[in-house]
C-alpha cells in the first residue's frame, strides 16, 4: 500500500495541524470555516456559498456512504448535487472512511475529490481546529505538503466571490403561469426544484444582470410577478450592482423574496448594513424564532444554514423588521417589509441536506405572486 502523502494545515495565527492526504494533491490556501453536520458532504461540497473556503467537518466520520453519480433530471438540473461541481478548495476530516456502502453510490470520496483536483486531508483534531476558530473567528489558511512548495495566505472575501460561481447566462426553467425572476448570485440546485413544486416559469439571471430593462423582443421586462433573490459566497457588500437593481424592482410594488446572501442583499437594497460574523453559522441544527410586531412568538424552527456575514438588526429601517431571530446569538435570520409584500429568510428553508421544517416559505412567496 502506498503511504498516504503528509500534510499540514497552518492558520494565519499560527497554528498548525499535522495530518495525511486522501484528495487531490496540490497546496491550497482559503478561509477556514467549520460545519457541525453530521451528513450531507456531497450537498455541501457542490453548495456555491462555499467557493473559496477551506470546509472542517466537525463530525468526526466522513466519507462511509460514498458519492452519488453525477445524473441529471429531464430539466438539466443535478439529480443530487447542489451545483455542477466542488466548490470547496479543501475538505478537512478526522476520520476519512476508504470503504463507503451506499444504494446510489458509485464512488469514493476519495476518487471525486481527485477527478475534480479538489484536495482533502484527514487526521486532524476537527474538534480542536473547531474550538480555535470558535475562539478567534474564521481565518486564512493554507494546506501545503511535505516537501512540496509553500504558499502565501489569502482572504477570498476581498474578492467578489458571487462573480466566479453566477451563472453567466440567462437560463429558463418550468412552464408555469407566475413568472419569477430568480438572481443567481450562487443558487443551490435545490431552490430551484422547490420554486418547480409551483405554478410557476423561472428566469434565472447573472448576478449583475439589469432584469429591470430587458429588452422588450425578449418578453419579459417588468413581466415578472415576482423577484427572488438566492444564497452566495463570500461579502454581499461588494454587490452592489446587484443591490441597485433589486432597488430598483422595488418601485413595482411587486413581491420579492430572498434567501441566505439574499436576505442580505435585500437588507442593503432596503438600507441596512451587513457585517462580518465571528465564525458564521454552518451546520443543521441552527434554531430560529419567528418575530411578529417586532417581538418573539412562541414558533421556532431548526433550519439549516451556510453563511458567514449578518443583517446588523439595529440597521434596519423603521418601516422594516425582523422575522427571524438567531436564538443562540440573537443575530438576524431574516427580514421583512411591514406593508410590502418583501420578506427574506438568512437560512436555506430548501435544507438539502438539512432540516424541511421551513419549506412552507416557498408557499408563502407563491401565493403573494
Amino acid at each position: 500500500m502506498k503511504e498516504k502523502q503528509k500534510v499540514t494545515l497552518v492558520l494565519e495565527g499560527g497554528y498548525s495541524f499535522h495530518g495525511t492526504s486522501f484528495g487531490y494533491e496540490k497546496p491550497v490556501n482559503g478561509e477556514v470555516v467549520f460545519n457541525t453536520a453530521m451528513m450531507g458532504y456531497p450537498e455541501s461540497l457542490t453548495d456555491p456559498s462555499y467557493s473559496g473556503q477551506i470546509l472542517v467537518m466537525t463530525f468526526p466520520l466522513v466519507g462511509n456512504y460514498g458519492v452519488p453519480s453525477a445524473s441529471e433530471e429531464a430539466n438539466g438540473l443535478s439529480s443530487y448535487y447542489e451545483s455542477d461541481h466542488i466548490h470547496v478548495r479543501a475538505l478537512v476530516v478526522s476520520d476519512y472512511s476508504e470503504e463507503y456502502s451506499h444504494w446510489n453510490a458509485n464512488r469514493s470520496l476519495a476518487q471525486w475529490l481527485k477527478e475534480e483536483k479538489v484536495v482533502g486531508i484527514e487526521g486532524i483534531d476537527t474538534r480542536e481546529l473547531t474550538k480555535i476558530l470558535r475562539e478567534h473567528g474564521s481565518m486564512s489558511g493554507k494546506i501545503i505538503f511535505d516537501g512540496g512548495e509553500d504558499i502565501e495566505f489569502e482572504n477570498p472575501n476581498l474578492v467578489n466571490q458571487v462573480a466566479i460561481v453566477s451563472t453567466k447566462k440567462v437560463e429558463h426553467f418550468g412552464t408555469g403561469r407566475k413568472r419569477v425572476c430568480l438572481i443567481d448570485m450562487g443558487v443551490k440546485q435545490n431552490i430551484i426544484r422547490e420554486l418547480l413544486k409551483y405554478d410557476v416559469s423561472i428566469t434565472v439571471v447573472p448576478w449583475d444582470y439589469d432584469f429591470n430593462t430587458i429588452p422588450e423582443q425578449e418578453g419579459w421586462g417588468d413581466s415578472f410577478d415576482g423577484l427572488f433573490i438566492s444564497n452566495g459566497p463570500g461579502d454581499p457588500n461588494l454587490c452592489s450592482a446587484t443591490v441597485e437593481h433589486v432597488r430598483e424592482y422595488m418601485k413595482l410594488g411587486r413581491p420579492i423574496y430572498g434567501i441566505c446572501m439574499g436576505n442580505q442583499i435585500l437588507s442593503l437594497a432596503a438600507g441596512a448594513k451587513v457585517e462580518k460574523l465571528k465564525y458564521g453559522h454552518r451546520g443543521h441544527n441552527q434554531p430560529v424564532r419567528l418575530m411578529k410586531d417586532g417581538k418573539p412568538t412562541e414558533q421556532c424552527f431548526i433550519t439549516s444554514q451556510n453563511h458567514g456575514y449578518a443583517v446588523n438588526n439595529d440597521t434596519i429601517p423603521e418601516d422594516w423588521e425582523p422575522l427571524f431571530i438567531n436564538m443562540n446569538d440573537g443575530s438576524n435570520e431574516g427580514i421583512r417589509h411591514k406593508t410590502m409584500p418583501w420578506f427574506s429568510a438568512q437560512f436555506h428553508p430548501e435544507a438539502c441536506s438539512g432540516p424541511t421544517d421551513t419549506e412552507f416559505i416557498f408557499g408563502q412567496f407563491f401565493s403573494l405572486l
